[in-house]
């Protein structure tokens, strides 16, 4: 991960360029509470608080999986989401990942040595294509993890490598706060397996040494790197479940069925947005690699390529590599844009003068696109039930449920997507599925297959209700169960909007 501080191309300051950069990544980061797993984990954090902190050993928000013995991977994470939510509401919540996700990308252009204006140009244009993947998402918290890691493996690279007894504690931290410290030990592993063999060549054919242009971790400090991160592996161990927190990611990770039907496990694909922007990052980045690169970096090279397959593999893991490339992609805008402005013949005043006018036709853009975002933003942190009107979430069925609680039943089914955000606005509900059960199983019986049995295959596998009990239902309008559950007589239809229909089982 070697960046050699000679490279800085252009260290010009343009304060008021940086300006409308920093309002660009706060437009990005600050996004609506819409991420259909918040509402468990805010369900999660606000039950912590009220428990004083303690852990449920069982499932305790599904009727489906009572007696499922739930390892909360994000806890120390959930707890802090319902601290904000109890001191701050809404907003508060919002600001908090906004900072989070800002800090991710913030941090992680520490990691190379060229002016603030690239690193936050490099930042806004890295979240624009990340923006699919943003909001309050507990995977922010891992993103902020990975950066951190960054910042202290480049700046470890020294013969003392200090810096990488921070290690440990970061990794202490982090598998207490998400699952995803994964991500952080698998780099960790891979910088100092590629250390090693770059080494090794080296040893066999010392004449290589000369061609690179990334200087080779010495001995002693790839020896304490494996040290610093066998230990990082170690204090991961503490936390609530100990080995169990392992065995729930393996198990995750592990569970085909849950792969193949999720989208965000879906390689990257071309018909999503999300794909779309990709290859155009990808693209982009190509083509100022064929311009502007002529660096022999073996072990960059190595963790890009990987963390780009693992992207290309899982649309989930696009973020990962937008953070590891996001070092590259300033220096790459440093070295490209100051040779344009060389061709240019611009001196610092010119420079400053296109800069302006630049910022100015920017800023003047923005004012005419208007401030929506941003509104629309606030109205969710503020008015969240105004908000959620004109969203696909039900929450017009979720205040008539309130009104007429004695008219629906008490074992409910729900959507996959609807799962979180009805912990959140119907704390007294046990619900079907949710976020946190794509891999959980009773017996021979997977809740997720069985979801997807009642509710995405034609025609719907309606003995999956009886199998649970089930004997009220919201269920998305026009869908192939709503379509079912209509021709049946043993099911009424107490309520129905454009977006949701209940249904309740008549008495036998």
């Amino acid at each position: 991960m070697a960046i050699n501080d000679s490279r800085i191309t252009n260290n010009t300051q343009f304060p008021a360029f940086d300006a409308f950069l920093l309002l660009i990544i706060l437009n990005f980061t600050l996004q609506p509470l819409t991420e259909p797993d918040f509402g468990w984990h805010l369900r999660t954090g606000l039950d912590l608080l009220w428990h004083g902190g303690a852990l449920p050993a069982l499932d305790p928000y599904s009727h489906t999986m009572p007696a499922w013995p739930w390892v909360e991977h994000a806890w120390l994470t959930d707890l802090i989401i319902g601290s904000f939510y109890q001191l701050f509401g809404a907003l508060g919540v919002i600001l908090f990942f906004g900072a989070v996700t800002a800090g991710a990308w913030l941090v992680a252009s520490l990691s190379v040595p060229c002016s603030r204006t690239y690193r936050l140009l490099a930042c806004a244009l890295s979240l624009w294509v990340a923006l699919p993947f943003l909001g309050a998402r507990t995977q922010m918290v891992t993103l902020l993890g990975l950066a951190l890691l960054l910042v202290v493996l480049q700046r470890g690279r020294n013969v003392e490598a200090r810096s990488l007894w921070l290690i440990p504690p970061v990794f202490l931290l982090w598998a207490n706060l998400h699952g995803g410290f994964t991500a952080g030990l698998f780099l960790l592993g891979l910088v100092a397996a590629c250390s090693v063999l770059v080494k090794g060549v080296l040893h066999w054919a010392p004449g290589l040494a000369a061609h690179l242009d990334e200087t080779p971790l010495a001995w002693p400090t790839i020896g304490k790197l494996v040290v610093a991160g066998g230990v990082a592996a170690l204090a991961t161990l503490v936390n609530p479940y100990g080995w169990r927190l392992y065995g729930e990611i393996i198990d995750s990770l592990s569970n085909q069925f849950m792969l193949e039907s999720l989208q965000e496990w879906q390689p990257v694909s071309l018909n999503t947005l999300a794909g779309r922007s990709y290859a155009l990052y990808l693209a982009g980045l190509g083509l100022a690699l064929v311009a502007w690169y002529r660096r022999i970096e073996p072990v960059r090279w190595a963790v890009w390529a990987v963390f780009l397959l693992l992207s290309l593999r899982h649309m989930r893991n696009i973020p990962f590599f937008l953070l590891i490339t996001l070092p590259l992609c300033a220096e790459l805008l440093a070295t490209g844009l100051g040779r344009l402005r060389g061709r240019l013949r611009l001196d610092s005043v010119g420079a400053r003068r296109c800069v302006l006018a630049g910022t100015l036709s920017g800023a003047l853009f923005m004012v005419w696109m208007g401030p929506d975002h941003l509104q629309r933003v606030a109205q969710s942190g503020l008015e969240p039930i105004e908000y959620f009107k004109g969203t696909s979430y039900p929450i017009e069925a979720v205040q008539w449920v309130l009104e007429h609680r004695d008219r629906v039943g008490h074992r409910l089914y729900n959507d996959y997507a609807y799962g979180g955000f009805l912990l959140w606005w119907l704390p007294e509900e046990k619900i079907f599925i949710d976020g946190r059960m794509p891999a959980w199983r009773s017996g021979d019986r997977l809740i997720f297959q069985d979801y997807v049995a009642l509710s995405l295959t034609d025609p719907p596998r309606l003995s999956v209700l009886s199998t649970y009990s089930v004997d009220w239902a919201i269920v998305r309008k026009k869908s192939l169960l709503d379509e079912a559950l209509a021709r049946e007589q043993t099911w009424k239809r107490e309520y129905e909007d454009g977006k949701v229909s209940v249904y309740v089982q008549s008495p036998r």
